[in-house]
């Protein structure tokens, strides 16, 4: 039987250096239950290592909580990639971490602040978090695929850090899930004027997230998804069908 899933599925933790320092576990699940929200993404700026806690969080609150990363390429295009089981989360966590080059500069970047589910510090993340990886947007999503995760378009709406601000245009080479606009676009005019460029986007599913890196950000634009289980890979299924994928903001629908 299907069922409606209000989701995010792009938050960040303050893991990520852009992250507000205040986006701990229990405050992540405290926002997302009070907005409603069924199933949450953690997406933290290449990096994984918070997602445990916020799920031990979710739990008790019956929140689903799916975990993954905001990949950056070398192309310096941001990949939000989801996983349904740690193992394929922990491969991809490798892939990424011996692709990432340097070492975070604390008070050019900010702090990575490794959490427990209090939001206590355990350590920090000496990764370049905000650096690009030397893997291909190509690369990227292929080995998201042979994971068995989903693969989206960051933000496809911005000059920076999106797939059509870097490249002008997607690839017919890119086998992305779907295409996430960000939650201040306009879907309608951004449709619109995609089209009339010719940037390929009209291959994809539309959706969208709150890219949340403060708690007030938290559900600022979800999607609906239409799935038999808060999984990615039904996720992934729906996502084929376009009258199983409803962005929640009417104004923009």
């Amino acid at each position: 039987m299907l069922k409606r899933y209000r989701a995010d599925c792009h938050i960040h933790t303050c893991l990520s250096p852009c992250g507000d320092s205040g986006m701990v576990p229990e405050a992540i699940i405290r926002k997302g239950k009070e907005k409603g929200i069924d199933i949450m993404g953690i997406s933290d700026h290449n990096a994984t290592e918070n997602i445990s806690e916020v799920q031990k969080a979710g739990r008790r609150e019956c929140i689903t909580v799916i975990g993954g990363m905001e990949i950056t390429s070398k192309e310096e295009v941001h990949v939000l990639s989801l996983f349904d089981d740690d193992a394929s989360l922990k491969d991809m966590q490798k892939l990424v971490y011996d692709n990432l080059p340097g070492i975070n500069e604390q008070k050019l970047y900010g702090y990575q602040c490794c959490v427990d589910e209090s939001g206590y510090i355990t350590t920090i993340n000496r990764h370049l978090l905000i650096g690009a990886t030397t893997l291909s947007v190509e690369t990227i999503v292929n080995a998201v695929h042979d994971l068995n995760g989903i693969a989206i378009a960051a933000h496809v709406d911005r000059e920076a850090f999106s797939v059509i601000g870097q490249l002008g245009f997607i690839p017919a080479t890119l086998q992305f899930d779907a295409l996430e606009i960000s939650p201040e676009c306009n879907y309608r005019d951004f449709i619109r004027e995609s089209s009339a460029k010719q940037t390929g986007i009209t291959r994809y599913r539309i959706v969208s997230f709150s890219d949340a890196h403060t708690p007030d950000e938290i559900g600022k634009r979800c999607t609906i998804f239409l799935c038999e289980q808060p999984t990615v890979k039904s996720i992934k299924e729906a996502i084929k069908q376009e009258e199983r994928v409803t962005l929640c903001d009417d104004t923009y629908v």
